[in-house]
């Protein structure tokens, strides 16, 4: 039996933001781009990887949630404490650099961490933390 990853989810507050970050900064295609009751659901993913996926979601539309909490949830993401994704590239300094050339915010330089990985880190335009390994 083989399990896959296919879906990773998160959030996303401004879309057009999102799209210009994982579309045209990232490189990755766009799969879905699905709007309802005025949120959108947008689905990226690195175009040699058809079987993984990253869901955009608006936080808002979580169900069973209070305003209190979704009031909680907004604040985590705008300190960049809700939701965390790693990715790998074989070429770490050009992908830095084409980030930091697309404005992305920086939080970690290229770096040689010493249990044995090269990596960096960023913040999408929601806020998300993306660390980025070289491998």
């Amino acid at each position: 039996m083989a399990i896959k990853i296919q879906y990773a989810f998160l959030p996303q507050t401004d879309p057009e933001a999102a799209l210009a970050f994982y579309r045209d900064t990232l490189g990755f295609e766009v799969r879905k781009d699905v709007g309802y009751e005025g949120m959108r659901w947008l689905t990226v993913g690195p175009p040699d990887q058809p079987e993984t996926s990253i869901v955009l979601y608006p936080p808002a539309a979580e169900p069973g949630i209070t305003d209190d909490e979704r009031r909680t949830i907004l604040e985590l993401i705008a300190k960049g404490s809700y939701g965390a994704l790693t990715l790998s590239t074989d070429d770490l300094d050009g992908l830095f650099d084409r980030l930091v050339a697309g404005g992305a915010e920086v939080l970690q330089e290229p770096t040689d961490q010493p249990y044995g990985v090269r990596d960096c880190a960023f913040r999408d335009p929601t806020g998300n933390l993306l660390r980025i390994d070289q491998v």
